[in-house]
């Protein structure tokens, strides 16, 4: 379940699939910032950032990883349908994903509330 003491303690859960998609954006965002430096050093920079449990930490940042070396690797139309479909599916299932916290950031819309409400 989503909203338990247990989640965010595994290797894998289901904001993983956002951690792959924050490896396709990190990509992006620090091959447009930094046009000049090996694919490497943005690496580095992109793994500065932080999970829950050492455990999850570390999957977190090996799927960051893993999506990083995706949107590297593969045809950007590609990177986009699985996008998509990891946030369709993880949204599908436990009613969160990216793109909805990324909306919550910006506006609490009540009709997502009652809609995430309603996976619990």
């Amino acid at each position: 379940m989503v909203q338990s003491v247990g989640n965010s303690q595994h290797l894998f859960d289901w904001y993983t699939f956002s951690h792959i998609i924050h490896g396709f954006l990190f990509y992006l965002l620090l091959r447009y910032l930094f046009p000049r430096w090996s694919v490497g050093q943005r690496l580095l920079l992109a793994l500065c950032y932080a999970g829950d449990s050492i455990l999850n930490s570390l999957s977190d940042s090996l799927a960051m990883l893993g999506g990083f070396f995706l949107a590297w690797r593969l045809p950007v139309w590609s990177v986009v349908i699985l996008d998509v479909a990891m946030e369709l599916v993880v949204g599908f299932y436990i009613h969160d994903n990216l793109t909805l916290n990324v909306l919550n950031f910006i506006h609490h819309f009540d009709s997502i509330a009652a809609w995430q409400a309603s996976a619990l």
